[in-house]
């Protein structure tokens, strides 16, 4: 892999990355409300995805999608429904996902999490229109396949990765200065309110 082809693949994946999105944004939410021990599960369900979308495309699986689209449809509606849900009960400030009043994050499932992440990555539109872009572009048929997918998805899902750490780590600190002055409920509502934004996004998307 040359040094010019690495020098584009860069900044284009990391700016595909680091725009805020449904991804960033749930990492932001579950930043404040879960800590980031335990949003890296998140973390991990949406790397497996990503990965999963980065391959599909390249090996044509977007072209079955197309001619099926509402497949697509079904698991957008079911994923921003589900994630709708977890908006409404940390709104109310109920669900394993809130923060309780006295200021402490509870035992979230990892599974549940990992499965969040998973869904959010694989049923994001925005993701699938990316990759169909700006993949194909970065694939020389003349090479070997399995070479070129390991530098792509080594990029992309460092990439990835560092991004939803960094919106992890701002949902923290934002969750801190709430907690000091004591508003707990603002801060489940606050990330309530992302939470739905981010359903709304993937089932109108």
């Amino acid at each position: 892999m040359s040094t010019a082809f690495l020098l584009a693949l860069i900044p284009t994946f990391f700016f595909v990355s680091v725009t805020p999105g449904m991804c960033m944004t749930l990492a932001l939410t579950l930043g404040m409300t879960v800590g980031i021990r335990r949003t890296m599960w998140m973390m991990l369900g949406e790397l497996i995805g990503v990965g999963l979308v980065a391959i599909s495309v390249v090996i044509g699986v977007a072209a079955l999608i197309v001619q099926y689209p509402e497949l697509f449809v079904v698991l957008k509606i079911a994923g921003g429904g589900y994630l709708l849900y977890l908006g409404i009960q940390l709104w109310r400030s109920k669900g394993k996902m809130a923060i309780d009043l006295n200021g402490t994050p509870k035992n979230t499932g990892r599974l549940q999490l990992a499965t969040q992440g998973f869904i959010t990555a694989v049923a994001n539109p925005k993701g699938w229109a990316f990759f169909i872009a700006l993949l194909p572009p970065f694939i020389d048929p003349t090479r070997p396949m399995p070479s070129q997918m390991v530098v792509l998805l080594s990029v992309i899902l460092t990439l990835e990765a560092l991004s939803l750490m960094v919106y992890a780590l701002g949902g923290k600190s934002l969750s801190k200065v709430l907690q000091k002055s004591g508003n707990v409920r603002l801060m489940n509502r606050i990330a309530g309110s992302l939470m739905m934004g981010v359903a709304a996004w993937l089932a109108l998307g």
